[in-house]
């Protein structure tokens, strides 16, 4: 009997989960929210005839941890189990309550993610690690490719979560979003019931973070890219920096929104804040964000630079209800695009497209009844599947890149009783997708999430397939421009890694291209695809201190010197076949604490380009005091320039200068990490 037979029922579906046809096969999906629960709604049985949890398989890859995990090592915790998989909204929405949850039972609770994988994309190890370091996670996560746990528990929905109490018994489960209210009170009520010495066991589990053994870099799973041809700016959606960037074509920066840190606060520059911000857009002086994780669509005043929040509260928003800005909850906007006075946002979180009137100050729904699906007709009946990129065509009407039904689809936003129709893709349920150029319902996408419109065509970014692909609006005839396998290569066969954004200006496409962290350029004359080199981004970085450093501070001894000319010796050490690059701007901004040292030079010297060792002429008065050198190192890959990392490291060099001491030589060795895969 399968263990999903005779678990307690905590709750089935709240407020939308992509559900498959059967408990054993997640191949046919669906999902209608009208018969769904309402958030927090349970309904709870009590069992005392718990049977044990089934073992994880053997030969699966894990995340996140040292080794593979088992029952007998997770003996002592109560475990919760999550089933997703990373292109799924409804899936990214509950990671909020599971942050929160382990944040709250840090010693007795160990979430594991199961990644059961929709796409065949999904199922690869190594794209799983880049979504666990995308959305920060740092629990376990198994890759189940084969979906061998999902059916060991019966699982029919993704997110599915499930508990195992400290003696490895299966507990209960519960399907959709809403987690945190539904599974919070079991787990306290767990911890009552093994309150005895010894059976809840606090000692961590091991860890071994991915992001740990990753180098920084430049830009962060950028996921959109707008092009303004009337001020000739490219804003860049830094999407894993939580900021905008505005930059010249050249790559030279010129505004930077947002502190880097993740918040849902309004300001000036780098005052502000965003979460996983997607969509950007102009219209004028205004660039409109679409503030994904903070379920709000942000305002900049170009002018002046003051990031407001034009629509949305920061939570979540369901039942998807219309109405004045400030009262509107959105749910995981993800794109923009502009027509008059009103623009429209691709609202993925509630499968739906929103228009917000600037001039009435109202929000409502325009396309999408809320129902995930692939059926198409009036704009309100229409089912949607996580639309996640907007573009007008000259025909007037808005096309969309319909992520989880892999299709583009268009929407006669501007016509009375319009209404939705296939463009290209799968059509007859959520699981049509593939790699196939062809004409309307026989092309296959794998979750597109940009599109723009190029002489008449649609450029689409079909993310999971790495390619950007033309598509025919009045034929659906869909031809595979760019892109073949998984990678990163310019020149005329070019390689893209999950690309998310486009966006044209001219001849000249701009892709963000998400998981090689870069934005690139394609000449659509020409054919051939370049990497853009940012250029000045430190110098935007907001003040800070020691604590709120953004890389690493590095003590070293005390160092007893002679006052009189001495140097310093900065001693970095690149992995082989990499350089520190020539076109982004590096440096070393030293400064002095204690009236100990000066700098002939300078206190900020121009390391772009550098080789090392760099020496750097001091000046050293008598006294106790401490120099600080800030490294901002921009290097790359010696055949691979565009792909960029960042090294941020804050050395800091106590000093004791006497008029008979020796003489200084002062070394800063330092070893820069090797890239992994």
């Amino acid at each position: 009997m399968r263990v999903f037979a005779i678990l307690v029922c905590l709750v089935a579906l709240l407020a939308a989960a992509c559900t498959s046809g059967t408990p054993t096969d997640p191949s046919v999906a669906s999902v209608d929210p009208s018969t769904t629960s309402s958030v927090g709604a349970t309904a709870t049985q009590q069992s005392s005839d718990r049977t044990p949890a089934p073992e994880f398989p053997s030969g699966l890859d894990w995340l996140n941890v040292e080794e593979p995990l088992d029952l007998p090592a997770l003996g002592g915790k109560v475990v919760l189990l999550e089933f997703w998989t990373y292109g799924c909204i409804n899936c990214i929405h509950i990671i909020p309550d599971l942050k929160r949850l382990e944040a709250e039972f840090p010693d007795e609770l160990v979430v594991i993610g199961v990644h059961s994988a929709k796409f065949d994309n999904e199922r690869n190890t190594d794209n799983i690690r880049e979504i666990t370091q995308r959305y920060d996670l740092r629990h376990p996560v198994v890759n189940d490719s084969d979906f061998e746990v999902w059916n060991s528990w019966g699982a029919q929905a993704w997110p599915t979560v499930a508990l195992i109490d400290p003696e490895s018994n299966a507990v209960g489960v519960h399907a959709g979003e809403g987690v945190y209210q539904v599974v919070q009170p079991v787990i306290t009520a767990l911890l009552e019931e093994f309150d005895a010495p010894g059976q809840i066991d606090p000692t961590p589990i091991p860890i071994a973070l991915e992001r740990d053994n990753a180098p920084t870099t430049v830009l962060s799973y950028p996921g959109k890219v707008h092009a303004d041809p009337s001020s000739d700016r490219l804003f860049i959606a830094d999407t894993g920096h939580h900021r905008i960037i505005a930059t010249r074509d050249d790559g030279q920066v010129t505004a930077v929104f947002g502190s880097g840190k993740e918040g849902f606060e309004d300001g000036s520059g780098t005052e502000a804040s965003f979460s996983s911000p997607q969509g950007v857009l102009v219209d004028g002086d205004t660039l409109y964000v679409a503030d994904t994780n903070n379920h709000a669509v942000r305002a900049i005043d170009l002018a002046t630079g003051t990031v407001a929040t034009l629509v949305g509260t920061g939570e979540q928003g369901w039942p998807p209800v219309g109405g004045s800005l400030n009262e509107v909850a959105l749910a995981s906007p993800w794109a923009l695009a502009i027509a008059g006075d009103e623009l429209y946002v691709a609202n993925a979180g509630t499968h739906q497209i929103w228009t917000i009137n600037v001039a009435t100050g109202r929000a409502d729904p325009s396309v999408g009844s809320a129902a995930e699906g692939t059926t198409n007709g009036p704009l309100l009946k229409a089912e949607l599947a996580q639309p996640s990129g907007l573009a007008f065509g000259p025909d007037g009407l808005l096309y969309f890149a319909d992520s989880e039904s892999s299709s583009v689809r268009s929407a006669a936003v501007a016509e009375p009783g319009g209404e939705t129709e296939l463009v290209a893709g799968g059509e007859a349920n959520l699981f049509e997708f593939g790699d196939r150029d062809g004409a309307g319902s026989s092309a296959r996408f794998q979750h597109p999430l940009g599109i723009d419109d190029h002489d008449g065509k649609l450029l689409v970014a079909d993310t999971y397939n790495s390619k950007i692909k033309s598509v025919d609006p009045a034929t659906g005839e869909t031809v595979t421009l760019f892109g073949s396998v998984q990678g990163w290569r310019d020149g005329t066969d070019p390689q893209f890694h999950e690309p998310g954004g486009l966006s044209v200006d001219g001849n000249v496409l701009w892709v963000a291209d998400t998981n090689n962290h870069v934005i690139r350029t394609i000449d659509l004359s020409t054919g051939v695809t370049g990497t853009l080199v940012l250029s000045g981004l430190d110098s935007f970085r907001p003040p800070s201190s020691s604590e709120e450093f953004p890389g690493s501070v590095v003590g070293m001894p005390m160092v007893t010197a002679a006052a009189g000319a001495a140097e310093l010796l900065l001693d970095v050490h690149l992995p082989e076949g990499y350089k520190v690059n020539g076109d982004a701007s590096s440096s070393l901004k030293l400064a002095d604490d204690g009236e100990v040292a000066s700098f002939p030079g300078g206190d900020e010297i121009d390391l772009t380009g550098s080789a090392f060792p760099v020496t750097i002429p001091l000046e050293l008065h008598e006294g106790l005091g401490m120099i600080t050198g800030d490294l901002a190192l921009v290097w790359c890959r010696k055949n691979a320039e565009g792909l960029c990392l960042l090294e941020h490291v804050r050395f800091e060099i106590p000093l004791e200068v006497t008029a008979t001491g020796p003489s200084a030589s002062i070394r800063i060795p330092h070893n820069l990490p090797v890239p992994g895969p």
